[in-house]
């Protein structure tokens, strides 16, 4: 393996979102998989750090808000002096640093340095020198842009890692099930029977549909597909999910708020649909195996559903890979373009393709 023969203890480092942690699991499982007794450790934010437990692939995890990612609130000089040495103590054989092309592998390889891991693995565009051992030059953008998922396989390829399971991994507990299940019934929908889930929200403002044409277009789907429809977010958009309820008509209840990340994956698991602005949550529905609905903003190409049914929905713009968290020309026109009536024939089509498949 490239002289990774030997590697037993192996650190992750993937610093960004849940969604990001989630299509980075293929790869931590092909580590795993590529050589006998392995044992991973995750280094995450708080944000992804959420996921680990729930990632059968992972041993265990640090939380870190690294200084170099965007976080509201960065860690001190000291937090950062203390995970140098919480990772010495672990005596890791390597790590391997996931990132975006548009991220730089530096600052995580020189925390591994001080920490004293012999070898480190990342995409690096200028020369590491020593605080890369297995340097994997960064080709994109110039090249086009892979899947996120298929860059991070191709960059643990380069040290022998490999699976035949590519899925998203994300495991949900019997428990967890089955309180998800009381609280849709709670809310007064019948899990047993078809459901819509609707997730109107994104922590990117230009990854966001609006939220009047959800609820509309689940007033459509509903009657059409005979679908009860489930409104989800978090707390903090709970007024969101209110409104979108409200249009969605009669059959349509909000658990936004109400669920634990675990609890969500299950409802998502149980849906007959998923509609979704393209966050954590079409990531999150890929790995528990739900078809999706997905409202794409072309902020950036390489994060579409991963090996589920889906639709992809956006106009084409000529400003599209902006990769900024807010539209610069404030006309969403990626989104904005794409109507209910585009939305409700996608999940119609989708649909009938799904029950066409299981009848062939």
């Amino acid at each position: 393996m490239s002289g990774w023969d030997g590697v037993h203890r192996i650190l992750c480092v993937r610093l960004d979102n849940l969604g990001d942690i989630l299509m980075t699991t293929p790869a931590i499982r092909a580590l795993r998989e590529s050589g006998p007794d392995r044992r991973i450790t995750l280094l995450a934010s708080h944000a992804g750090a959420r996921a680990a437990s729930h990632i059968p692939e992972v041993d265990a995890v640090i939380a870190f808000d690294a200084p170099w990612m965007k976080h509201p609130q960065p860690p001190s000089a000291e937090d950062t002096e203390a995970l140098v040495t919480a990772l010495a103590a672990r005596d890791f054989h390597a790590a391997v640093i996931f990132t975006v092309y548009s991220q730089s592998p530096l600052p995580a390889a020189t925390i591994c340095h001080m920490a004293g891991i012999p070898r480190v693995l990342a995409h690096c565009r200028e020369n590491p020198y020593h605080l890369v051992t297995d340097w994997v030059r960064e080709t994109e953008p110039m090249d086009p842009p892979r899947h996120e998922v298929r860059r991070q396989l191709d960059l643990v390829g380069h040290v022998g890692a490999q699976t035949q399971n590519e899925r998203l991994s994300f495991r949900v507990r019997p428990q967890a099930a089955s309180r998800a299940s009381l609280k849709l019934e709670e809310a007064g929908i019948d899990p047993g029977q078809p459901f819509l889930v609707v997730h109107p929200g994104a922590t990117a403002a230009s990854r966001r549909w609006m939220p009047e044409r959800f609820g509309q277009s689940a007033a459509q789907i509903s009657p059409l597909l005979d679908m009860q429809v489930v409104v989800t977010g978090d707390a903090s958009e709970r007024e969101l999910a209110e409104t979108v309820r409200r249009a969605a008509g009669a059959r349509a209840h909000s658990l936004a708020g109400c669920l634990t990340l675990e609890e969500f994956a299950a409802v998502l698991q149980r849906a007959s649909l998923v509609l979704s602005n393209n966050t954590g949550t079409v990531h999150l529905a890929a790995a528990v195996g739900s078809p999706v609905v997905d409202l794409y903003a072309l902020t950036n190409p390489q994060h579409t559903p991963w090996l589920i049914r889906n639709r992809v929905l956006y106009k084409d713009v000529p400003c599209r890979n902006c990769y900024r968290s807010a539209c610069p020309h404030e006309h969403h026109g990626c989104l904005a373009g794409v109507t209910v009536e585009e939305v409700v024939a996608a999940a119609c089509d989708l649909w009938l393709d799904i029950h066409w498949r299981a009848a062939a």
